[in-house]
């Protein structure tokens, strides 16, 4: 998420305009109108690129081996799609302004990109994720939303006022993003959690993103019912039967969310290695570690007997999938699951760019069902437990990640909501008690 922004306006010293008066300052009331405004084309513009995704990604698993004579990919399949995707992405690191976007490890970004990096995150995203890079479109979906955003402001009056600029740029991420976590209740919450603002900046902040979040997720969703095209949001078709919690399911569930915790931190560290070794030859190692990726996939493929593509792509097929019939599915198979598709994710997170939410859910739900077998521990709560642990370790936001597990369980989630919500929370403390020592680097060029 950007980084918690100065809200213009707000009262700091004594003296200045109370919240009443700067809610209804015709500049505040402005910002609201745009912020509604632009809502409207942001939504459009990120179904488009989900559509134009979703399109070559069904192209390039689905019907290109079909038209070479398989029902779906062979194991092979991973490997000259990875490296085509190295070879494509390795130019848009190194040469595009922008490079391609912000390096996943690092979260959903730092300080919203400009105009100038759109096209390289758009091209970035459009043509390495559809070949099986094992991330997600958030990142380049709020990179988009806080483009676009920022392209209706002359950059003039950008630099004037760089704090609405930066309240314009947020909302125009939270509308983006809000397309595909199921509404604008996450994205909300997410902003509020990820401010760490209170009071009237609070206030001031989340009415505007609420405004353009709101809008954006109704349009989208309606142009999507109207074409008939995927959206591409995180969505469960179908769950296993709704049980009430027992206590054999939160004796176990707290560490198996430990466990959670501690195999997507480790993935998520491994990012940090990735980061550091493509830092220098930069272009030649891009590639070096897509090849890699689709080896692993390959492994995946070859010692499970199942296609490639369920440890391929961002996940949401597969979790659509493993949610449906999570008893269809072996543990081992749901081990190496997680041990080729982690390792994946990791080498993913440091070299290539993308989102690093939607793997990291579909890792840890695999693991909860992974674990369902245990005396007392049901599969549905295990699938619950796993998408909030993995969601919050990722995110470092727990109450988001609560919120979005039990949307994507839908009405079943009543029962569900005090295991997601304490596993949430064991989740975010383990990832804190195994994050780096504050002396450490943690980004590629040293810094911290």
């Amino acid at each position: 998420m950007p980084a918690s922004p100065a809200v213009p306006g707000v009262p700091k010293t004594p003296g200045t305009p109370s919240l009443r008066d700067i809610l209804l300052s015709r500049g505040y009331l402005k910002l609201l109108g745009l912020s509604l405004l632009l809502g409207i084309p942001i939504a459009l513009a990120c179904f488009l690129f989900v559509s134009v995704q979703h399109a070559f990604q069904h192209a390039v698993w689905t019907d290109l081996p079909r038209a070479v004579g398989y029902d779906e990919p062979p194991w092979w399949w991973p490997l000259p799609a990875l490296l085509l995707a190295g070879l494509v992405l390795a130019p848009i690191v190194t040469r595009v302004p922008g490079g391609g976007g912000h390096l996943p490890v690092h979260g959903l970004g730092g300080t919203p990109l400009g105009p100038r990096e759109l096209p390289g995150v758009v091209a970035a995203a459009l043509i390495s994720l559809p070949l099986g890079v094992v991330l997600g479109p958030e990142a380049p979906l709020m990179a988009l939303g806080s483009g676009l955003a920022l392209l209706a402001v002359r950059e003039s009056r950008r630099a004037a006022e760089p704090k609405a600029a930066m309240v314009l740029a947020t909302s125009g991420s939270t509308a983006a993003i809000s397309t595909i976590l199921g509404g604008p209740l996450v994205a909300a919450v997410m902003i509020v959690e990820a401010a760490g603002l209170a009071g009237p900046q609070l206030v001031v902040l989340l009415l505007p993103c609420l405004l353009a979040s709101g809008v954006g997720a109704l349009v989208f969703t309606g142009f999507g019912e109207w074409t008939g095209f995927s959206i591409g949001a995180l969505e469960l078709p179908s769950v296993p039967p709704n049980v009430s919690p027992d206590a054999g399911d939160f004796l176990w569930g707290v560490p198996v969310a430990v466990l959670i915790g501690v195999v997507v931190t480790g993935a998520h560290r491994l990012g940090y290695l990735s980061a550091a070794w493509t830092a220098r030859h930069t272009a030649v190692r891009t590639v070096v570690a897509a090849v890699a990726v689709g080896v692993l996939l390959t492994a995946y493929a070859l010692i499970t007997g199942r296609s490639p593509a369920e440890a391929a792509l961002s996940g949401q097929a597969t979790l659509g999938a493993l949610a449906a019939a999570p008893h269809s599915w072996s543990v081992a198979a749901l081990l190496v699951l997680v041990a080729c598709k982690g390792l994946a994710w990791g080498i993913c997170l440091g070299a290539l760019r993308g989102g690093p939410i939607f793997p990291a859910v579909l890792l840890g739900a695999a693991l909860g069902v992974a674990c369902a077998g245990l005396p007392g521990l049901g599969a549905t709560p295990a699938l619950a437990l796993g998408m909030a642990t993995a969601s919050a370790v990722v995110t470092r936001l727990p109450v988001t990640s609560a919120v979005l597990a039990a949307l994507l369980l839908g009405p079943d989630a009543a029962n569900q909501t005090p295991l997601i919500a304490v596993c949430a929370v064991v989740g975010f403390v383990t990832a804190q008690f195994l994050e780096r020592p504050r002396g450490e680097s943690t980004a590629p060029d040293g810094k911290q």
